[in-house]
């Protein structure tokens, strides 16, 4: 069982940064496809941004350009800096993992097996 452990969330206004931070407890994060989607209330997860275990990534149309996934395998971590925050960004963001996707959708939930708790970033206009 992989659990998975988001920090970094807050409050930050709008044009400001944050990175969030996931950490895998007693896997190898190297070889897992790590996700972050987001949640607002209301609203069904949606897919943020991917890092394949070969390093490619991906992000959802709204995303790209201001946020950006990383991994440091040393470190056993992965990272979503988000620059240029917009309310619209506001939602619970979860960090998601899977070593296979098989024939799912890599933007789709239902693609991975382990999921962190959750952590909540505000945007304020």
């Amino acid at each position: 069982q992989v659990q998975l452990v988001e920090s970094g969330g807050g409050l930050v206004q709008a044009g400001g940064s944050l990175r969030l931070s996931c950490a895998p407890s007693g896997r190898t994060l190297s070889t897992y496809a790590m996700g972050w989607f987001r949640q607002a209330p209301g609203q069904e997860r949606e897919f943020v941004a991917l890092s394949r275990s070969g390093g490619t990534t991906y992000y959802e149309d709204s995303v790209k350009g201001r946020f950006t996934i990383s991994r440091d395998n040393a470190k056993n971590t992965v990272y979503l800096q988000m620059n240029s925050l917009k309310p619209e960004d506001t939602a619970v963001y979860y960090c998601a993992a899977t070593r296979f996707f098989g024939g799912a959708d890599a933007d789709t939930p239902s693609a991975y097996d382990y999921w962190g708790q959750g952590t909540q970033v505000t945007v304020s206009s």
